[in-house]
């Protein structure tokens, strides 16, 4: 059961706020004493602080600095009354969750307590991946996401063994690569990476194996290549799907005698490495149109790993929203933002084509353009509404040259945009009315004269 500390120097708010939280099953401990709350803060294992600004001759903000003091995880919401709302966005900006005005009713409490747990949840979660995970640096809990963390451990203590890591562009194939060989072995030798797709033919292949000097025209010294840099390490092969077929030859040769020859060379360099590659391509359709050598892809899909897209894994969404949020917000110095429950809803069901990296791109894009403690709707980006990034807006029209009737224009266009917000909701009026930001009663209006039906 969750302690919840409630620190208020009215009996009756006490009372009133312990009859609340314990409806929910939760533990209410309540004190008007700052001394005795920061001393319980220090002693037991409190979930949440419910904590008045105005303590009597206390300042809350000196209580709530105190209480960080001795737990700085502590999750605290401010209790503010008329004339104290500018000390309680101090109090944000100093690290408390959030803030509720005087007087409240019981539902704005249940709800914002609940939200405040979710995201403590949240935080703990982060942590114990965090431990859990050390090496892999990726975050999330889902059962797909396991399964690869298991296989990492599993293939990083067999030091030679080649690897090849599927699944689509931004799921993190790269930081897969980098923790199996952090977990190895030879985590202390070099790692060295490389994309296939991001360089012609003959400069991916002097990269890779090096050349002497006069190897062509404009070798005036030698170079040494990836694999001689990687000697005793590992070497990731992004994008292999991309490499040239006359360049797939030369690679099957290294994997299966261990050797290099550098461009205008006459003598075979022995190499130890470990080749890890990575694709997002079908490399068997590949095969069968002739663009990918079969025998080089048996000899890579030794030990192979898939990362599943975001949209299958859907309960990671939430742990690595969080996690960015800290990251950006500490990279930008702002507030440390919450999403609201119906911006959270749009992203839940938001396909996410570019996987985590479109998440983290978002989410730093958010961070940048607006320095806000809590998340809408409005600063998600338009794709994440239900609109692709090249379509129209529904509003945008030109007048034909015989001329429009503007009423039935106007029709048109709010008929669009409810049946749109009424969609993206799933049918939920309450939701529906805050995107739309119109009274429920307006709304149920306009869902009788388009004939749209609340689920």
């Amino acid at each position: 059961m969750e302690k919840i500390l409630i620190v208020d120097d009215e009996a009756f708010i006490r009372e009133n706020l312990e009859r609340i939280l314990a409806e929910d099953g939760y533990r209410p401990i309540s004190t008007e004493s700052p001394d005795e709350a920061i001393h319980i803060v220090a002693e037991e294992e409190i979930s949440l602080v419910l904590l008045d600004l105005n303590l009597g001759s206390s300042s809350g903000l000196d209580v709530l600095r105190a209480m960080q003091e001795v737990d700085p995880e502590i999750l605290v919401i401010i209790i503010t009354g008329y004339g104290t709302v500018e000390s309680a966005v101090e109090a944000l900006k100093i690290g408390a969750y959030d803030y509720i005005k005087k007087p409240f009713k019981a539902d704005a409490i249940h709800l914002i307590v609940k939200l405040a747990l979710e995201t403590q949840n949240l935080r703990r979660k982060l942590k114990r991946l965090s431990r859990d995970t050390d090496g892999i640096n990726m975050v999330g809990n889902s059962p797909p996401l396991m399964q690869v963390f298991q296989q990492i451990r599993e293939v990083a203590k067999h030091e030679t063994a080649t690897v090849l890591i599927s699944g689509d562009s931004g799921t993190g194939k790269e930081l897969v690569a980098q923790a199996i060989h952090n977990l190895s072995p030879r985590s202390e030798q070099p790692f060295v990476e490389i994309n296939c797709g991001s360089l012609p033919f003959n400069l991916l292949e002097t990269e890779l194996f090096g050349h002497e000097r006069g190897a062509f025209t404009d070798a005036k010294n030698r170079k040494i290549g990836l694999f001689e840099e990687a000697d005793g390490g590992a070497i990731f092969l992004d994008e292999i799907g991309e490499m040239d077929m006359s360049l797939q030859v030369k690679l099957l040769r290294v994997l299966e005698d261990r050797k290099i020859r550098r461009l205008g060379g006459n003598r075979n360099i022995d190499i130890n490495v470990r080749i890890i590659a990575a694709t997002n391509a079908d490399l068997k359709s590949a095969i069968g149109d002739k663009a990918f050598r079969e025998d080089l892809y048996y000899r890579l899909n030794v030990f192979p790993i898939y990362i599943p897209p975001l949209r299958e894994r859907r309960e990671d969404i939430p742990i690595l929203l969080e996690y960015f949020l800290q990251r950006f917000s500490k990279e930008f110095n702002r507030p440390t933002g919450r999403i609201n429950r119906d911006a959270l809803d749009l992203v839940m069901r938001y396909h996410w084509p570019g996987n985590v990296r479109e998440l983290r791109n978002v989410v730093e894009r958010i961070c940048i353009m607006h320095n806000v403690d809590k998340i809408l709707p409005a600063h998600l980006p338009r794709e994440i509404w239900g609109e692709s990034p090249q379509s129209e807006m529904p509003f945008k029209y030109e007048i034909p040259p015989e001329g429009i009737v503007l009423d039935d224009v106007v029709g048109q266009i709010e008929k669009e945009l409810v049946e749109q917000a009424f969609k993206i909701t799933g049918g939920n009026v309450a939701k529906t009315a805050r995107i739309l930001n119109v009274p429920r009663g307006t709304l149920r209006y306009k869902l009788e004269k388009y004939h749209l039906t609340s689920e």
